[in-house]
């Protein structure tokens, strides 16, 4: 930031004042003296406008000077800023607000000064006390200047006596054009007397000049980010500790690549801490801003014009010029957020063991020609409110957003550059407003078609110049302290100023946007400290569990990695309140199902893992899932296993990739029912995939970007009308038979029963035995309360055979006054493989119900009341 030198001297070291023109800035110079009987201020104009490269010098001696300086030991005081109302008679109408700042110089005394606005003008008073000098007949001097940044180049410069108010304190005023602001206005003083005609130049305690800001305020260190008075002006707050120096710049056009301000913001007035501020008027042209950083050249840009991490609302991305390479700058707006009427609006507020979540990309979901929405809805927020009857039809009451903050779109919305915004991508118009009012309209759409919506964030990481960058990365990010983070561009999550920038974020969202819960992807990476290393207590992962806010919505660990495209296993501290994604029960299960796998493994999974979530959690906090947007789509699973896809535990029932072969499609059909089948009747929230519903494919590839757009067509399809109508029966049936489906706790062992083939135990311990069956017993006390018949809820009997071979069970006998009949059997042909109400089972003998599996099959069998 530039201020006076030390060997400043009239017209050799002049400051420079910002972009305006120099012929048109002009100062008037006024005394203020204090008459001795009535000690009123009286105001003496014996200035004139002051020109660039002139000099106003009076060497004039004040007949109210005294000379005699008393010494004067200051307290600690440095630039204090108060503000409060000036109302003499005359003025009242005229001054709206006076600041004040209060300065102790290097030898001793006071400076103190006084901004105030009048009609157009700024008018500054500074009043000098208790100074201490060595002659009794030194003429105080007041050297000064202006400037807004360093940048800046136009010579401009005070010189101006001070008048004597009283025999300690000596008085001058200034005036400033109020259309020149925002600037600073910065001084040092000059003791001369008659011998030395240089004098002794006096500054601050910290050995610097008096530097006040004209036009603009000192500000407040919070709120972090933009926000707005109630008189209209606008506070700046940013953290930065390792920065030297801090520029606010404001754009009054929002396509300029050059600032039309540039403020340098003075680190004794404009910092408290490690936290950078301004304020200024509401009633500048200005629409934008962002901020230069200044320091060491290897942590910061200085030509770098960076976002403010807590800006709400951003507007399009233009180019951002530096040594390093061509960047994308994005600016946050200067403009409060829209007004949008809640009224109306109520949560679901499900029960987690309740919910059916629907995992979708916005724009992905509606963008494809087939949605048959109009082109400015089509992939967008508004999109996703459109197809509600979809999610609907599919028994969905949870939807599962990937990242929507402002992300880099060349890698994807999982490398973040913002966490308090949606990306401009979703808005109707790909506009900020347009975006942040479409958001909003379709979570008050879903909620009211008892819809709840839960967000994929990402806070482990950033994307290649996002929002943190060459803000204070030995702040926010691992530099010098872990090689392979710092190659992530990874986030110092459990970092004080991390934490709470992360906590604001998620606040926001619930507060500004009613968002119901969050899955924080990657977040092994949650549970690292300072310099990387693990652990046992992470503060980021235990202040949002027990957040009066954030603890009451549903908070989701998602272990998978974007880095490595590949799911982590780790025991997660959860206080009872995170919920997990369940990559044991997605690995578990399709291991089973090509051939792999022990019966244990299956029969932990079907009864919510409690090897997981046991110790003061259930089965409700397992969120399971067979394919998710990573890795292999659903259809893909069965059609794709050669060498390299060894990770995904997939199999292709016969032949790679697409086929004509009607054993191999008929095989891959049985198994994408058994794989649906298995996620719905286990414990725990099944989590579907977009596109899954009708046979999305990614032709075999991993990538995340090989996804295409969801087929809308697709849905009409043989293979998509059948499967959307199976997923719809699962879920009622979870929703009829919640009492064993949909449980907050884990089932007793009186209220299950294992078998295996042919009415013979489970064959836990031998390797080939692949199949397994199960009794879910009714609780009888809930039976017995129900008075008809056809409320009474009878056993459940779910069977599973991954055998290549078919397999005959014998079911157990029913209860008493009820038959079993079949409700699915995913090897018979469509429709009957399943049915509503299911179909009588033909006893073979009295008592006796047989049933004949097919190899690589499920069936679920209902004990209903007879006649029912």
């Amino acid at each position: 930031m530039a201020t006076f030198s030390q060997s400043l001297t009239i017209g050799a070291h002049c400051l420079n004042f910002g972009a305006i023109e120099s012929s048109k800035l002009s100062v008037v110079t006024r005394y203020l003296c204090r008459s001795e009987m009535g000690q009123s201020l009286q105001r003496i104009d014996i200035g004139r406008k002051l020109f660039p490269g002139e000099v106003i010098k009076n060497a004039m001696l004040s007949p109210h000077r005294s000379p005699d300086l008393r010494c004067f030991a200051a307290s600690r005081v440095s630039v204090e800023q108060t503000e409060q109302s000036f109302t003499t008679s005359t003025q009242v109408d005229e001054l709206q607000k006076l600041s004040t700042y209060l300065f102790r110089t290097e030898i001793g005394g006071q400076v103190k000064v006084f901004v105030r606005k009048k009609s157009v003008k700024y008018v500054v008073d500074i009043e000098v006390s208790s100074l201490q000098v060595s002659s009794d007949d030194s003429l105080l001097v007041l050297s000064g200047g202006v400037y807004r940044s360093d940048r800046d180049v136009k010579n401009w410069i005070i010189e101006t006596p001070f008048i004597a108010k009283s025999s300690k304190e000596l008085a001058l005023e200034l005036q400033f054009e109020a259309k020149e602001a925002p600037f600073y206005f910065s001084f040092l003083l000059k003791a001369s007397s008659g011998a030395n005609s240089t004098g002794l130049e006096i500054r601050s305690h910290r050995k610097t000049s008096f530097c006040i800001p004209i036009g603009f305020d000192q500000g407040y260190p919070a709120p972090l980010g933009l926000s707005f008075s109630t008189d209209g002006s606008m506070n700046f707050a940013v953290y930065s500790r390792n920065a030297e120096s801090l520029v606010l710049c404001l754009y009054d056009d929002t396509a300029s690549e050059k600032p039309a301000l540039e403020l340098d913001l003075d680190p004794y007035v404009n910092r408290t801490g490690n936290i950078w501020h301004a304020s200024i008027e509401g009633a500048w042209t200005f629409v934008s801003y962002g901020y230069h950083c200044k320091g060491d050249r290897e942590a910061f840009h200085a030509e770098c014009v960076l976002l403010d991490p807590y800006a709400k609302i951003i507007g399009s991305s233009i180019p951002n010029h530096h040594e390093s390479g061509l960047l994308l700058k994005r600016l946050g707006q200067l403009c409060r957020e829209p007004v949008f009427d809640w009224s109306g609006d109520t949560s679901p507020n499900l029960p987690m063991e309740k919910l059916v979540v629907y995992r979708l990309n916005v724009m992905r979901f509606t963008e494809h020609k087939s949605s048959k929405l109009p082109a400015d809805v089509a992939g967008t927020f508004s999109g996703v409110a459109e197809k509600v009857q979809h999610l609907k039809d599919l028994g969905i009451n949870a939807v599962l957003l990937e990242p929507i903050f402002t992300f880099d779109e060349q890698k994807g919305p999982y490398f973040p550059c913002h966490f308090f915004s949606p990306t401009n991508l979703y808005g109707p118009s790909n506009g900020s407003v347009s975006a942040i009012n479409s958001i909003k309209e379709m979570v008050k759409n879903l909620h009211a078609n008892g819809i709840e919506v839960f967000l994929e964030v990402v806070f482990t990481h950033t994307a290649e110049g996002g929002a943190l960058q060459g803000l204070d990365d030995l702040s926010y990010y691992y530099r010098n302290r872990n090689k392979d983070l710092v190659a992530r561009n990874a986030l110092n999550c459990n970092y004080p100023i991390v934490q709470q920038m992360i906590l604001d974020s998620l606040r926001h969202w619930v507060t500004e946007f009613h968002i119901d819960g969050f899955c924080f992807v990657n977040s092994s990476c949650l549970l690292r400290g300072y310099y990387g290393e693990p652990l046992s207590r992470p503060p980021l992962v235990e202040a949002i569990a027990f957040d009066p806010l954030l603890s009451m919505t549903k908070i989701i660990a998602d272990c998978w990695d974007p880095h490595d495209m590949m799911p982590k296993e780790i025991r997660f501290p959860h206080w009872k309140k995170w919920a997990e994604m369940n990559i044991k029960f997605c690995s578990d299960i399709r291991n089973f199902l090509r051939g792999g796998g022990a019966l244990s493994s299956l029969a932990t999974r079907l009864c919510g893992s409690g090897d997981i979530f046991s110790y003061g959690r259930g089965p409700a906090f397992s969120f399971n899932f067979i394919a998710r947007n990573f890795g292999l789509p659903l259809v893909d699973l069965v059609s794709f296993s050669n060498a390299e896809l060894a990770s995904e535990i997939s199999w292709n029932c016969g032949e790679e990739g697409p086929t004509s072969n009607t054993a191999v499609l008929e095989r891959r059909l049985k198994q994408i029912r058994n794989f649906l089948f298995i996620l719905f009747v286990s414990l725990g929230v099944p989590v579907l995939n977009m596109g899954d519903e009708c046979g999305q494919s990614s032709g075999g590839s991993l990538s995340y970007g090989s996804r295409k757009l969801l087929d809308w067509d697709a849905m009409e399809t043989g293979f998509g009308i059948q499967t959307t109508q199976f997923i719809s029966f699962l879920s009622s049936l979870r929703m009829r038979r919640s009492d064993l489906l949909q449980k907050g706790n884990f089932l007793k062992e009186i209220n299950i029963e294992w078998h295996g083939s042919n009415h013979s135990p489970p064959g836990w311990e031998d390797p080939s035995c692949k199949f397994l069956a199960m009794t879910l017993k009714a609780d009888k006390a809930e039976r017995q309360l129900s008075s008809e018949a056809s409320q009474l809820k009878g056993d459940l009997f779910i069977a599973i055979n991954a055998a290549d071979k078919a397999e005959n069970i014998i079911l157990p006998p029913p209860p008493g006054g009820m038959e079993w009949r079949r409700l699915v059997d995913t090897a018979l042909p469509y429709p009957g493989f399943f049915a509503v109400y299911g179909k009588a089972v033909r006893e073979q003998m009295t008592g006796l119900v047989a049933h004949e599996m097919k190899c690589h099959s499920c069936a679920l069998f209902e004990a209903c009341s007879d006649g029912s």
